[in-house]
């Protein structure tokens, strides 16, 4: 007797059809909102990541992101700015490039943290489900993190592997 298995079915998951649920993240008064559906599309997050798993990737984030910068928010203050987009900066594309490194950074670290929850699912096109292959990835998201706050602050980027 021989049995042939049928190909699993193709599961295509898509963005949530409804964002309303996806509004913005307050980061507090000195900060800027960070709007979820934009950060969605921003760094290719598709439906299997709920909405509920986003926003508590992005705040924790936005804890990290703004505890590293607390020092220079407190400078920038004192100087007299109420917000980052008060603080002179290089403007590109129509908004401060340290509002846009303040995102990038938000979004890289909150991307990352999803990423290691999500290992034990299928996140290669070709259906590889080694999780080691995601290691690299991980690595990357935090460090470009790291650089956007270290170019916000005005630091030079290091990148230091023990060998």
């Amino acid at each position: 007797m021989s049995f042939i298995a049928p190909e699993p079915p193709l599961v295509v998951t898509v963005p949530p059809s409804d964002p309303a649920g996806e509004d913005q993240v307050d980061a507090g008064d000195f900060w800027p909102s960070v709007d979820l559906a934009l950060m969605r599309a921003t760094v290719r997050l598709d439906g299997t990541v709920t909405p509920e798993r986003l926003r508590h990737a992005v705040v924790e984030a936005l804890a990290f992101v703004i505890d590293q910068l607390a020092a220079w928010e407190a400078a920038r203050r004192a100087q007299g700015y109420a917000t980052l987009a008060a603080v002179p900066a290089r403007q590109i594309d129509g908004k401060s490039i340290n509002e846009q490194r303040y995102l990038r950074a938000v979004y890289s670290l909150a991307k990352a943290d999803l990423i290691e929850r999500y290992r034990d699912y299928d996140t290669s096109a070709q259906g590889d489900k080694d999780a080691e292959q995601l290691v690299d990835q991980i690595a990357e998201q935090r460090r470009n993190m790291a650089w956007a706050i270290q170019d916000i602050k005005g630091a030079r980027r290091t990148t230091v592997d023990l060998i």
